[in-house]
Formats: structure tokens, sequence, C-alpha cells
């Protein structure tokens, strides 16, 4: 595997902080690669500025920034408003389409993902929209391995809710599922 640059961004409370850590310790613990994790927030935790940097490779990370996302996760208009220019050609963006707008990008593949309507939807409740989103990327993308990610949020989130999470990374599975059959 080549480098890989993954940013999450949204507000705070949103949960992309755990689909990052989510990311890298499925990379470093399951996948034998290499992974960084980093992670800045606005002046307050919940609803302020929220980011959420990966970086995966098959050999030593040197660099643990990410300057041009090859896969870019956004959450809140305002995040895209922000980094929406660092993303290059050839990337793609998976962005919650009922809080963000995005314009054609010329090079760069957009999957809208209502997360959070879906999270609703199907469970009652937003708080797994983060892992709907997770689960959409990994399909997506393929970067790691869906039964391996799959173990880790079995790992990474309180007990009680393990098979919500998991039917949450599922949901977000099936939505690229579909627009790859349409």
């Amino acid at each position: 595997m080549a480098r890989k640059e993954i940013r999450f961004a949204g507000f705070g409370g949103q949960g992309l902080l755990l689909a990052g850590i989510i990311l890298g310790r499925t990379a470093t613990i399951y996948q034998n690669l290499q992974a960084t994790q980093t992670q800045s927030y606005g002046t307050e935790a919940r609803g302020g500025a929220s980011r959420c940097d990966v970086v995966i490779d098959d050999v030593e990370i040197t660099f643990t920034g990410v300057t041009q996302p090859d896969i870019f996760v956004v959450m809140s208009q305002e995040a895209c408003n922000r980094f929406i220019g660092m993303v290059r050609k050839g990337s793609v963006i998976y962005y919650e389409s009922d809080l963000v707008k995005i314009d054609d990008l010329e090079g760069i593949k957009c999957f809208p993902v209502p997360a959070t309507k879906m999270a609703i939807d199907a469970f009652g409740k937003s708080i797994v929209a983060n892992i709907v989103m997770l689960g959409a990327v990994v399909e997506g993308t393929h970067i790691l391995d869906v039964d391996q990610v799959k173990a880790c949020v079995k790992e990474s989130v309180p007990p009680a809710t393990v098979d919500l999470n998991l039917k949450a990374f599922d949901l977000g599975r099936s939505v690229i599922s579909m627009k790859k059959t349409n």
C-alpha cells in the first residue's frame, strides 16, 4: 500500500475522532501497517471545529501531516469550506449530504452520504452517524479489510453499543454498494 492521507473534518460531537482512531488502530493492530493519527479541536469540544488526520502506509511514516488528503470525510459546511482547497485531483470526498453542499469538482469523486438521517431513520439516534460514514468510506475505498475494521469497532465502542455500531457500519457500507450498482 502506498501512503494514504485521510482527513475527517466536522464539528465537535460528531464522533469523527473515534472514526479516525478506529481507522488508524485497524491499520496498525489488525493489518500490520504503519499509521499515525492527529487531531485538532476548536475552542469548545462540542460544536466547535474538529479535525482528525490519519496517515496509513506500509513503510515507516516520517511525516505525520496530511497536506493533500487522498480521502476527505467532511460532516459540516464550515469544515468543508476550510479544507476543500487542500483536496487534490484524484482524491475522494465522502460528505454528509444533509449538512454539506459541494459543487462538482473536476477530477475528484464525491460521494454524498446522508449519515445522520440514515442513523436516525434506522436506529432512532444520530450518535452513530460517524460509524455510518466510516462504513461508507471503508466500502468505497477498500483502504482496509472490512472484517478487520468491524473487529476494531467492537473493541473501540462501549460494550452496550457494539451491536448498534456494527449495524451502523454495515448501513454505511450498503449506501456505497447501492451506488456502485446503479
